[in-house]
């Protein structure tokens, strides 16, 4: 399976899944159709589903001008939230085999984010959506922070392998943060420089790894004794377990960083 980043907007990524040779493709979260039309028409491939992670207009906004385009295309989403667009709704456990593509699908829910979240699973790949950035995580809206933290630690328990595609390329910024969680972490301090590298030749910092992910990216290092003790001393309280940490982390992140 070969998958392909279409840039969207300023910092969205749309991704295109597609077996070498297919005539049909996947796409996953097409927030805008204009650079899918374009690149699909380039390639002279057909579209045979759409994968929406959560209901937010970034990741949808494209998907009716693509059904217009090959109405057979099914489009799969959330059960959970309210998303028009979807025409088969999914839940945790669901098993996908899209045409076009060799690999199954797996759905995990991963709410939080929103209500409803789903992240998709193909062999060693997850496609996360805003649930899990790299070096970050999504911002609480119609979910809870207590459902976020406990999908960020499902995502968490996946082999290190498996290699992370978020929708936004919002990385610098979250090592950024991170760095103020962790100054004296050298793994974050390695990679922010590898990523400025990238970002520097043009290229996308995503995928990235879930073992990058768990060394560097402060949501998913919430039992972490220098983790434990930033979110502390910026909460001014103790903290009880994962979810506490991880509130203090999202809401120290929303009011004095972002």
């Amino acid at each position: 399976m070969r998958i392909h980043p279409l840039p969207a907007f300023e910092d969205n990524y749309i991704w295109v899944l597609r077996q070498p040779r297919g005539r049909h493709c996947v796409v996953v979260d097409p927030g805008d159709e204009d650079p899918v039309l374009a690149w699909l028409e380039e390639q002279e491939l057909g579209l045979s589903a759409i994968l929406v992670t959560h209901g937010h207009g970034d990741h949808t906004g494209g998907v009716r001008a693509l059904k217009a385009r090959w109405p057979d295309a099914v489009v799969y989403g959330p059960s959970r939230e309210r998303v028009p667009v979807v025409e088969q709704p999914l839940e945790e456990g669901a098993s996908l085999s899209l045409e076009g593509l060799d690999v199954s699908c797996r759905v995990m829910e991963v709410p939080g984010h929103t209500a409803g979240h789903l992240a998709y699973r193909l062999g060693d790949v997850l496609f996360c959506g805003d649930t899990l950035f790299a070096g970050g995580c999504g911002r609480v809206f119609s979910g809870t922070h207590e459902q976020l933290s406990d999908s960020l630690r499902r995502i968490a328990a996946l082999p290190g392998d498996t290699l992370l595609y978020c929708a936004h390329e919002y990385t610098l910024a979250n090592l950024g943060f991170a760095l103020w969680v962790e100054p004296d972490n050298e793994a974050i301090l390695r990679r922010k420089l590898a990523e400025e590298e990238k970002r520097s030749r043009g290229e996308p910092t995503v995928p990235s790894t879930l073992a990058l992910e768990l060394a560097t990216n402060p949501f998913l290092r919430t039992a972490e004794p220098a983790v434990i003790a930033a979110a502390e001393r910026w909460a001014g309280r103790p903290l009880n377990g994962h979810r506490e940490v991880f509130r203090a982390l999202r809401n120290w992140k929303d009011q004095d960083y972002d």
